[in-house]
């Protein structure tokens, strides 16, 4: 297999303002500073660019030294990219036949206020669709429901959750004859969109269930809406997941006159997430002959999927033209094992790696179990 200096996968996150996404990113990128977090890592993860780490890092330390929140970012849409890189010590056998040398997340973050309030003029339209044109290669979504308004909307969530579902469908609406050309669905775009309760710690009784229950009691026509929507601009959109994975964030616990930045909820999982949750969904959809033609091919010999089974089972395989001959040189049933193992054999897995010092493998199996742990805590729900 041709060795790879970093695989990159890219997540979009979408949010009313005030749902916390600044807050939400600066505390990702912030607490992955901490010596805690280096000394149980075996990576760093580090600005591509020097300015935004400093100022997402510089936002992080005024939470939990000042007791003060960054900026809001309002219609600003940035594009933030890190670098999980591995620290040295691994085997240098491993270290010679591992198929890539980092993981490279790159974060969009989409202004709320773009499907709350549209845009002030054809200058500000044209931004708006330059930065939606940015995240089209995401694989991942996250759509924020922010706990503060389900909070203030007690008793009555579902008017809440109908405006938010209704701007994010009526704003993609705004956005598809410009996105579509010739009115063409879009082979690259956001398939699996997660809905992800921020602020959760506000909701200490809501577990991932309880918040998956209020969504399909209160909201599952306007999320049935945003999916036919969200289908129409996308090729092949039987491979799609909208609201069939939750989960819950909290990007700090917030008390008067006090921001406690290590009480945080499911920020751990974004890298787990954004690393291996298209990986897996990419071999079912296939599987289940889900992504025919040029968008399975794109999809799955891209490079996420050989590369991931690679770095997972140790196995070496060929890119290839076509999906099927990609699945054969890779053996189903290695992809299979590689996509769903779990349980007491990742465990397994994790262990030898560690013991061998191959620390991609060690790294992306951790992943798999923290996904796992998370499941376990009702934090995270992915699709069955």
């Amino acid at each position: 297999m041709r060795r790879s200096r970093a695989l990159e996968q890219h997540i979009a996150v979408f949010g009313e303002s005030g749902s916390g996404k600044t807050v939400m990113l600066s505390s990702f990128y912030g607490a992955a500073q901490e010596p805690d977090y280096l000394r149980e890592n075996l990576f760093h993860v580090v600005a591509d660019n020097f300015g935004q780490g400093n100022r997402l890092h510089r936002n992080y330390l005024g939470m939990k030294n000042a007791v003060q929140l960054p900026n809001q970012n309002r219609f600003s849409a940035t594009s933030y990219s890190f670098s999980v890189k591995l620290k040295d010590g691994a085997d240098a056998e491993a270290m010679k036949s591992r198929p890539f040398d980092a993981l490279r997340l790159v974060w969009h973050d989409y202004p709320g206020e773009w499907f709350e309030e549209g845009v002030s003029g054809p200058e500000e339209a044209q931004r708006r669709i330059s930065a939606f044109r940015d995240l089209l290669s995401s694989d991942i979504a996250l759509l924020l429901v922010d706990g503060q308004r389900l909070l203030d909307h007690s008793g009555e969530e579902e008017r809440y959750l109908k405006s938010l579902f209704t701007n994010f469908r009526n704003g993609l609406l705004s956005l598809k004859d410009d996105l579509l050309e010739d009115g063409k669905p879009l082979s690259e775009f956001p398939r699996i969109w997660i809905m992800a309760l921020s602020k959760s710690d506000l909701l200490p009784d809501m577990d991932v269930f309880a918040f998956r229950d209020l969504l399909v009691e209160k909201a599952s026509d306007d999320v049935d809406e945003l999916r036919r929507v969200i289908a129409g601009l996308v090729e092949s959109n039987d491979a799609l997941s909208v609201g069939e994975d939750f989960m819950l964030i909290s990007s700090a616990k917030f008390e008067p006159g006090r921001i406690e930045v290590t009480k945080r909820i499911g920020l751990e999982l974004i890298l787990p997430l954004a690393a291996l949750l298209p990986f897996e969904r990419h071999v079912r959809w296939a599987q289940l002959k889900l992504l025919p033609g040029r968008v399975g091919e794109k999809l799955v010999t891209k490079g996420a999927v050989p590369l991931m089974v690679a770095a997972l089972l140790g196995t070496k395989s060929k890119r290839a033209g076509k999906i099927g001959l990609v699945l054969s040189l890779l053996n189903p049933d290695v992809v299979n094992n590689a996509a769903n193992v779990a349980g007491d054999k990742l465990r397994a897995l994790n262990a030898d790696a560690l013991a061998r010092r191959d620390y991609l493998k060690a790294t992306l199996t951790q992943f798999k179990i923290d996904l796992e742990n998370a499941e376990d805590q009702k934090i995270f729900l992915r699709s069955p």
